[in-house]
């Protein structure tokens, strides 16, 4: 047949993984014919049959499936780091897997650095530097804290932080504030800009948030804020729009009526709340990490409780093997960037806000904010396929976090190792990027994974502990 002969007759459509390709030209009149195809499983036989074959599997994933949807988030007070943890002085923490001075990327560099500059613990950036690599400030990974931190993660003893409780199971979590977009900490950006910024919210807003939270009647409910803002268009990680306008509408009441401020504070709270469209971030992630640290130290599950980086090393944890890292190296998020920024500018995939991921939003609801790839790439039909792939890598569906474009189905929850071993499909993430030069600050947003071996690790350990098991 002559390449005019192709071209003139009806085309032959071959539609290969989930079904919303296919649906799609079906629903337009076309004729297709589906392919049951997908990419190869890793991982040997015989760890796979030990995991899939470990007696106590089943049992253990429907408690850890229970225990994740059955908890709860409510937010319980603001205090900083150093009353609410602990957090010792010359101490500071990161988002991510453990890591040393000498193995960090610039975002996490200048996290660090900011954080010294703003304790007082150094004058000069040089300073600080020479600190960091003498080991006189002690690292520390957020999630050993039962913290999470956005981007660099990066806590210090007088950085204020969101205080959450799980009234089911009685666990607490912790987060700093959000400071916005743009040139700030958490994207290794330190100048005199940010440092500004983080004094005012020192002496500010943790203050006024304080005296806010504790003279509210009934504590915000912000699970229920999170299941809300799925409704309405966000997907609970890179898009915060709706949860951060809710959540200012619930604590603007008694923002205002707190005494002691002036009118110019209290004004200057609200404008930067409703300024900051990541406001509720900071909410969100400690509310998944509620929710799966209660189902820590689960024997026999395969339930992912952990995706974290560092900006060098993707790290996760299971159920199964309680606070046992698993890593290999970040990859580098594929995206859309700002201004005049390209890919050579951005840093391998970093901060500890994956945990939405792992809870089944971010990237995993996709579906239920199309608008977010406007911001992070891709069309909607491509975060309509994501949501529907990243089923077939998990254990549950959340009624609670339900996804209107599809019927309202529950989210895709609880990352099974097994199903990613046996699909060869990795977790979908959406996530900002931050310049590989500390100090430069955010450059764009995008799409990443997480590297195979660490599941590959994962599944080994899992293996293990079945065959000990046994």
């Amino acid at each position: 047949m002559t390449l005019g002969g192709i071209l003139s007759g009806p085309p032959a459509i071959v539609a290969a993984g989930v079904s919303v390709f296919s649906d799609a030209l079906r629903a337009q009149g076309a004729e297709v014919h589906d392919v049951d195809w997908r990419p190869p499983g890793f991982g040997s036989a015989e760890d796979l049959a030990a995991v899939a074959l470990d007696p106590r599997r089943a049992a253990a994933n429907r408690t850890a499936v229970e225990r994740l949807m059955a908890a709860g988030s409510v937010l319980v007070d603001v205090r900083p780091a150093r009353d609410v943890i602990g957090l010792a002085d010359r101490t500071i923490l990161h988002a991510g897997p453990p890591i040393e001075w000498a193995d960090a990327s610039g975002p996490l560099r200048g996290g660090l650095i900011g954080a010294c500059l703003f304790e007082g613990w150094a004058d000069t950036v040089e300073e600080a530097e020479r600190m960091l690599a003498a080991g006189e400030i002690t690292l520390d990974p957020c999630h050993h804290h039962r913290t999470v931190g956005p981007m660099a993660g990066v806590t210090s003893p007088s950085m204020w932080m969101w205080c959450l409780e799980d009234p089911v199971h009685g666990g607490q979590a912790y987060c700093n504030l959000n400071e916005g977009l743009g040139k700030v900490l958490r994207m290794g950006a330190f100048n005199e800009e940010v440092q500004t910024r983080l004094r005012w919210m020192r002496d500010v807003l943790g203050p006024v948030l304080q005296q806010a939270v504790r003279s509210m009647s009934d504590p915000l409910d912000v699970k229920s804020v999170l299941a809300q803002m799925l409704q309405m268009g966000d997907e609970a990680h890179n898009r915060n729009r709706a949860g951060s306008l809710m959540s200012l509408r619930e604590l603007s009441p008694a923002i205002v009526a707190v005494e002691g401020w002036a009118a110019s504070d209290i004004a200057a709270v609200l404008k930067f709340i409703g300024g900051n469209e990541h406001f509720f971030l900071n909410l969100g992630m400690p509310t998944a990490k509620l929710a799966l640290d209660a189902c820590r130290g689960i024997p026999g599950s395969t339930m992912l409780t952990v995706m974290s980086r560092n900006g060098t090393e993707f790290g996760i944890q299971t159920a199964g093997t309680g606070d046992r890292w698993f890593t290999g190296p970040a990859n580098t998020p594929v995206g859309l960037f700002l201004g005049d920024y390209g890919p050579d500018d951005a840093n391998p995939d970093i901060g500890d806000s994956a945990i939405m991921e792992t809870y089944g939003i971010g990237g995993f609801a996709m579906a239920a904010a199309p608008a977010i790839v406007r911001f992070v790439g891709g069309t909607v039909p491509d975060a309509l396929a994501t949501t529907e792939r990243m089923y077939q890598l998990t254990l549950a569906e959340n009624p609670a976090m339900a996804i209107p474009i599809m019927g309202f189905r529950g989210s895709p929850t609880g990352i099974d190792v097994l199903k990613v071993a046996r699909t060869g499909w990795l977790p979908q993430i959406n996530t900002g990027m931050a310049g590989r030069v500390a100090g430069t600050g955010q450059v764009g947003a995008g799409l990443v994974q997480p590297p195979q071996q660490c599941f590959e690790q994962a599944l080994k350990a899992l293996a293990h502990e079945a065959r000990a098991a046994a």
